[in-house]
This record gives structure tokens, sequence and C-alpha cells, in this order.
């Protein structure tokens, strides 16, 4: 009792500091590497770990000394395997608010009338089951997706997206991107998800929304062509069937770059709805 007392006694102010930070970055970690193949493996290491300390406690010296050379040559290749994790991570850090800055801001009434131009134009493409999917460019650049389209430049209006998605339509297959108050592109190429445990419902178009929310800040809209429901991907999670109030509101607070955190209030009431039936 004693020496833990003596223990309390001796803690800087540096070592809670210390704490607190590897408490936070662990918890970010976690929260990052969250329904995906990097918690499968994080849970295998942990594993080894233990596997490794009972077989050195029990003297196992063969099995030990597999296991370790095992991890050494392991955490190499992993490197290499989880690549796509890693850059995720360092993306993440990179999109942090104190290293980043809106590449374009949008001020005052342009945000009420992009936000009604868009909503307007989704709501058509919705009740006429038109496929659409439109991603916004926020803080992380989107260079790489605009080059792989068509160069358009052009002001944000409903008549240019209900025209870009017409079927049959030079455009219609491919995203377009949103930079500012701009129609940056269209007809452009989206990473795909590599997410196993989305739904068998959704399809090419939804996989490639959240494939790009996955590799950056965007924000990506999907009409689906089957039941002209308005889909919201936003870092790696779908929102389903958002209403147009809603939808409305999620764009205001887009173009504006405030958190408006409605996305995450309606993700919570579908997800309740969908267990309750």
């Amino acid at each position: 009792m004693q020496g833990i007392q003596t223990y309390i006694q001796n803690i800087r102010w540096q070592d809670v500091v210390d704490i607190m930070i590897v408490a936070l970055i662990l918890y970010k970690l976690m929260i990052l590497i969250k329904e995906t193949r990097a918690e499968q493996l994080i849970k295998g290491i942990i594993a080894l770990l233990i596997f490794n300390f009972v077989t050195k406690k029990l003297e196992l010296y063969t099995i030990g000394w597999i296991l370790s050379n095992t991890m050494f040559y392991g955490m190499l290749s992993l490197l290499i395997v989880f690549q796509p994790e890693l850059r995720r991570g360092l993306e993440y850090i990179g999109r942090s608010n104190f290293l980043s800055k809106p590449i374009v801001e949008i001020k005052g009434e342009q945000i009420n009338r992009i936000t009604n131009e868009m909503t307007a134009a989704i709501s058509s493409l919705a009740r006429q089951k038109i496929g659409a999917l439109i991603v916004i460019e926020k803080n992380t650049g989107l260079n790489e997706i605009i080059e792989s389209g068509t160069d358009l430049n052009a002001d944000i209006s409903s008549e240019l997206l209900i025209n870009i998605f017409i079927p049959n339509t030079p455009l219609h297959d491919g995203a377009v991107v949103i930079r500012g108050d701009k129609i940056k592109a269209a007809a452009c190429f989206l990473p795909l998800t590599d997410n196993i445990t989305l739904s068998k419902e959704l399809g090419t178009r939804h996989r490639a929304a959240i494939g790009i929310s996955e590799r950056s800040d965007a924000i990506a809209i999907i009409v689906s062509e089957e039941t002209g429901g308005v889909s919201i991907a936003e870092t790696g999670q779908i929102t389903r069937y958002v209403d147009d109030e809603t939808l409305k509101l999620i764009l205001k607070g887009v173009f504006s770059r405030e958190d408006t955190g409605l996305l995450s209030l309606w993700r919570s009431k579908d997800e309740k709805s969908e267990s309750k039936s």
C-alpha cells in the first residue's frame, strides 16, 4: 500500500499528459480501424502476443522462436498488405482542422442558391428514378478523380445536374464532382469500397460513393435508379432514404463548413427502425 502511495506521489504532470495523449491516440486508432480488415488483424496480433508470452513462461523455446520470427517478418509484410489502411490513417491526420483549410469557401446567398438548386435536382431525379452520383469536395483535393472525367467547370444549376444524368447521354455514366460553387467535372470514375460487410442491396453506384468517402473527407450523394431513394455516404458510412428536408439541411451544413450532426442522427434513427422491424 505504501509503495502505491509513493508511486502516486512521484507522478509528474508530464506523465499525466503523456498517458492522456497515448489514450487519445489509441481511441482514435480504434475508431479508425472499426469494421475494417485491420480490426481483425489487431485481434490476431494480440492473440499472438498472449500466446508468445505463455510459451516463454512455460519455456516452450521452439514454439517461442517460431512465433518471434513470424511476428518480426510478418510486421514487414503488413506494411505492404495494409497499405490502404495506412494511407487512410495518414489522410485522416492530414484532414485535421489545424492542418487543413477549405479549398474553396462559399459565403452568403451563394449557399442558399446552391443548396436549393441541388435539392431540386436530386428530388427530381429521385421522383423519376434516374440514377445519380454526386460528390462534393471538402478539404481533401480530388484532382485525380476530376481528371478521370470530363471537365465542365460550370455553375451549379438543377437543370444541368438533371441533364447530366439523363440515361443514354454522354456524361450520365459516372460521378459528378462539385468543388465550391462549380460543377467541376462529370463522368468521373470513383474507387469501389473493399468493405465486405455491406448489404447485398447496394450496387456499384453506392459502393463507389462509400469508396470515395473512405479515401477522402468528401460527401457523396446517391440516387437509386431501382427505388428512387436518396442516400449519403460520408467517412465510409452510408445513410439511406434521406428525405428532402434533411437533405437540404445537410447540404447547407456542408457548403457552410458546419458539422450539423444530422447524418449521424438520421443513421441512428434508420438503424433503430430496421432493428424494430
